[in-house]
């Protein structure tokens, strides 16, 4: 499971050699400036040329390319929109780590406190990243085509939602689904968690059901991601649907507008 964790706590780890800094970001945003050793393992080389996952072993290998392995507890950070941090705390969820921390504020805010920043790239010393799949937490199309009560959570804007914007060439939504944008359901520029308060009335307005498992998805899964992360940590039963829309198009299954 993930923790969100303060950026005191952060920092006051920067140092330890029994963590590991990880900054997603892509390397332009790395090198623009990072927080003290952090590595870079940017997510977006977690998918295919189609925006699908890797398979376990490949990531596994990726992963442990930037130094994780089962000596060091990983630290993730992100800047705002926080899409890129919460798809690799769910990777490594998914490949059965329970020591994942987030940090819950953006970088952003990092540097509007002025903490110290760096700008030479860190390099890893790669290490032997141990996995095991935990398919609880992660949900397919299959699965989903089977059981049609399920509550379907499409975190996408409102005109991908609708059908208004095609980027697919197959517009509209998986029958069944409510839609809540994903940037409602964090803190906006100050992190990932707001009140609970907030997060039950958006579900409760969209007629997202408490009883029962929440598929969060959108199109290649980075923003369900992040409603993910944010459902869980105020109690929901919720799975990620990482292959999300594309994948769903691309299987030929039947869409809603």
């Amino acid at each position: 499971m993930t923790r969100f964790v303060d950026a005191a706590w952060v920092q006051e780890r920067l140092d330890d050699p029994g963590f590991l800094v990880i900054d997603p970001r892509r390397p332009m945003k790395y090198l623009s400036g990072h927080l003290k050793n952090a590595v870079n393992l940017p997510t977006y080389k977690a998918f295919d040329s189609e925006l699908r996952l890797l398979n376990a072993e490949s990531l596994g290998g990726w992963i442990g390319s930037a130094g994780l392995d089962d000596r060091h507890t990983p630290i993730i950070y992100d800047s705002f929109d926080g899409q890129n941090g919460a798809m690799l705390a769910w990777i490594l969820e998914y490949l059965g780590r329970t020591d994942v921390h987030l940090m819950k504020t953006f970088y952003e805010t990092w540097i509007a406190e002025k903490r110290e920043v760096f700008y030479k790239p860190v390099n890893p010393a790669p290490g032997t990243f141990s996995f095991k799949e935990n398919p609880a937490i992660r949900i397919t199309a299959a699965q989903i085509r089977s059981n049609p009560s399920w509550n379907l959570l499409d975190t996408r804007s409102i005109e991908e939602f609708t059908g208004i914007r095609d980027m697919d060439n197959k517009p509209g939504h998986i029958p069944g689904a409510r839609n809540v944008v994903w940037r409602d359901l964090i803190a906006g520029s100050e992190g990932y968690l707001p009140q609970k308060s907030r997060i039950v009335n958006l579900l409760e307005r969209a007629g997202i059901r408490s009883s029962g498992p929440i598929i969060s998805y959108c199109r290649s899964g980075l923003r369900a991601s992040v409603a993910y992360l944010v459902l869980k940590e105020f109690g929901y039963d919720v799975r990620l649907y990482d292959g999300s829309y594309r994948d769903w198009i691309r299987n030929d299954f039947p869409v809603e507008v």
